[in-house]
């Protein structure tokens, strides 16, 4: 399994400032989730992550490692908070939106049609 949230623009791509204390914060957060993980050894991800039966360490990291990303989002325009995961992704498409439209696009080139010899 890859990790989830590198999938999106990191915080600080297009010039806000993301500091080294934030990058260590997430760094910090997001191993706390692999160590919750590590604690239950027989269990698969569908298991851990099932909304009925997950292990309350495992909830606690990630919502610290969600506290740490936020944060660090701040300086791109996020919440402190979200109401829901709807509106945090919808915040993270917006930011996307807004890092792409900043790419030059290059200029298409009209291609040359040779002059036909036969006259």
């Amino acid at each position: 399994m890859s990790i989830v949230y590198n999938n999106y623009p990191w915080p600080g791509f297009a010039g806000e400032p993301l500091s080294d204390k934030q990058r260590e914060a997430i760094e910090a957060a997001a191993q706390a989730v692999l160590d919750a993980r590590a604690q239950f050894p027989g269990s698969s991800l569908a298991d851990l992550y099932d909304p009925l039966s997950m292990p309350p360490e495992l909830h606690k990291a990630h919502q610290k490692l969600d506290a740490a990303v936020d944060k660090a989002y701040e300086a791109s325009g996020g919440k402190k908070s979200y109401k829901s995961d709807a509106e945090r992704v919808a915040f993270l498409f917006e930011l996307y939106q807004k890092i792409t439209s900043l790419l030059p696009v290059k200029p298409v080139k009209a291609k040359r049609i040779p002059r036909s010899k036969a006259a």
